[in-house]
This record gives C-alpha cells, structure tokens and sequence, in this order.
C-alpha cells in the first residue's frame, strides 16, 4: 500500500493464476475489474484505446496488460495529466518481459512494479513439493493433477502462442517434460536439441519463453572465481515443484520419495523459496551456484548486502551428517573479502516441524520449511 501513495498506478507481474488479481481486488476493493483477455474486448480496446480509457472510473483494475502493451502510452498521458492522483492505476501481467519493455518505454517513474510468485512456506503452511504454492492447489488439493493438466493445455495455447509463433506445440509440450527432467542440472541447450530434433536456438527461444511467463529460472555461475578454474553455463529450475511434479509424472508423496527425481525437485524448492523470500522483501531476484572444474559445487549463494554472502547446500534428506557441510567449509577458505553465512537446508525430520541447529561449527541445519522464514529474518 505504500507504493500506491507513492505512484500514478502499480504493476503486478508473474505466472498465470499466482494471485496477482486477486491480491489487487483485495487491497483495492472499490477498483472497477476489466480483464483485457477475450478478443472482442482487446479488439475494442485496440481499435479505440482512447474512448476506452474515458469510459473508466480509477481506481481501475487493467487484467492481463500483457495482451495490450500499447495501451501504456495512452494511461501514461493520464498519468501525467493528474500526476497528483496516486494509486489509480492498478495494473496485473503474465510475461514479464513483453510488460518492461512496454514500461521502460513509456511508464519509467510513474509506477512501482513488483512480482508476485505462488506461495512460499512463510506464507502458507500447506506449501509441499508436491503440491507447489499456486493458491488453488493450496485450497483444492485433491484436484491437484487436474489443476496442473488445465494449466499446461491453457499455458500452452495462451501465453506461449501469444509470445512466439510455435507451429508444433506436441514438441514443445515434450520439451517441458524433458526439460523438468533436466531441473537442477547445467544447462545443455544443444543436448536438449539433439533429443527434440529442433535447433539450439529454437531451444534458446522457448526458455526464453518459459523464463518470462515465470515458469523457470535461469540461475548463474557466481560471477567471483575464489581462485578457481570454474563452470560458466547456468542452470536451469522450475519455479513451482508442484507443475515440475506433474511433469516427471510424480502423483504422490509415496512416488516422490522413492523417484529418482526427490533431490532435484527438493533443490527446485529450495531455490523457489529463496527468490520468493528476495521478491516478496521488495529486493530484486540474486541467486547464484557454483561449481569449478576440478568439482566442488555449491548449490546456491546468495548475496546479502553489506559484503555477506549466503552459501547453501540443499539436501533431501531426514538423517545430517557433519559431512554434509563439508563443501561450505571448503570453498569458505578462499572467501577472501566476503563475511560467510553457511547453511544446509533439509527435510523435516519426522514427527517434527523442524528447528535451527548446528551441523558443524559454522554451518546451521536448516528445516525445508524454515527456509523461507529464516531468510526473512
């Protein structure tokens, strides 16, 4: 609310179905809805974008603004003409990309932007790996594969056919499940290709795709060597374990735990909870992994101001072990100018919600669902 005393108008990005509309209706509920979705109204809107505005009582709730970019140029002359009037317009988007372009083109200074990802664990306890964050699944879990086969078939025929002109959507269907094969891994766009029989920069283009409708992240090499040889490809994570579940085939938590798949779809919840925890803060998204070529690897560092570097390892395990921080403590020694925090996160041990311990001097125990928690603190 304090960005709304502050701007002419706020936007919401982030993946289909997060919440992003439903939290505006929330805070603002006066705000006339219009979602800018059907094609008769874009038609409309398109062909006539002024009279469209005039019709509007602000505060005015604009769905979707990603079909209809231009219309930016027209809400900023109105923005400007009453640039007293804060808080009027209240703007949502499901391609993040499409949508800054749009903005740093024509809104740069009028509105604060901010996006909002499913649900972490310190927002709601239901969170799992196997049902994911997005709020319907969280209150309607027995329709969980349901859910998740809607959102792929409306993903595919809304969002990807409107980014980019892809004629054969049963191969790109098979690239998200080969790809959520691959989450946690380096990234290896002409392997991907070879299995797909496509081009490796038909592959760069529908990562593209995944990365701005907020499906995957895209995760660095950390950019500091620690004097070491290292590993310059990224890697690559689903944003949501509960779509990534659904794309392995993995219907229940029996499944998961005896799947190949339990560490990379822990890691993928990991690394969702720490940049949840950095966006919801209002900071912007720093994550980052590491690995040098003679093989010691961390899973993420996060930087944490003031010269702080946060290094995590993820394990999907119930049983700790000293041993399990053992890589921390290696790449600590050449940390140089960084103040180190060194953590392991893992499953709850049974029975327990889970608590902070020690593991090894210097590196703390972690609970999964206390990551998020801890992060904010």
């Amino acid at each position: 609310m304090k960005a709304a005393r502050l701007f002419s108008g706020l936007l919401i990005t982030g993946p289909r179905r997060a919440g992003k509309t439903t939290l505006l209706q929330k805070l603002f509920p006066k705000a006339e809805y219009h979602l800018l979705e059907d094609p008769d109204v874009i038609d409309r809107v398109r062909s006539d974008p002024r009279s469209f505005l005039d019709g509007l009582k602000t505060p005015v709730i604009l769905d979707e603004m990603q079909n209809v970019p231009e219309l930016f140029n027209y809400v900023r002359t109105r923005m400007d003409a009453h640039p007293a009037r804060k808080g009027r317009w209240l703007m949502t988007g499901s391609q993040e990309a499409p949508l800054m372009k749009g903005i740093s083109e024509s809104m740069a200074g009028r509105i604060g932007i901010f996006q909002l990802l499913p649900f972490s664990t310190h927002e709601s306890k239901k969170v799992s790996f196997l049902k994911g964050g997005f709020p319907e699944v969280i209150a309607h879990p027995s329709a969980r594969e349901l859910y998740f086969r809607s959102y792929v078939q409306t993903y595919l025929e809304r969002d990807v056919r409107s980014i980019t002109a892809i004629r054969d959507l049963a191969t790109f269907r098979r690239f998200l499940s080969i790809l959520a094969s691959r989450s946690g891994t380096i990234l290896n766009r002409a392997e991907l290709a070879s299995s797909l029989g496509v081009s490796i920069p038909t592959i760069s283009e529908w990562l593209g795709v995944l990365e701005i409708t907020s499906q995957v992240m895209i995760i660095p090499p950390f950019y500091e060597n620690f004097g070491k040889r290292l590993i310059k490809s990224p890697k690559v994570y689903f944003m949501d374990a509960g779509l990534l579940c659904h794309l392995l085939g993995i219907n229940s938590e029996k499944a998961l735990g005896q799947s190949v798949f339990l560490g990379p779809v822990f890691e993928s919840f990991v690394a969702s909870e720490i940049v949840k925890s950095q966006l919801n803060a209002g900071h912007r998204k720093e994550i980052y992994y590491f690995r040098d070529q003679q093989g010691l690897e961390i899973d993420f560092l996060v930087p944490r101001g003031s010269g702080r570097l946060l290094l995590l390892e993820a394990k999907a395990s119930r049983t700790l072990n000293p041993q399990m921080g053992e890589n921390l403590d290696r790449l600590s020694r050449n940390a140089g100018k960084y103040k180190l925090e060194k953590a392991v996160v893992h499953l709850n041990l049974k029975g327990r919600d889970g608590a902070l311990a020690a593991l090894r001097p210097g590196v703390s125990a972690i609970p999964v669902n206390q990551i998020s928690r801890w992060l904010a603190g």
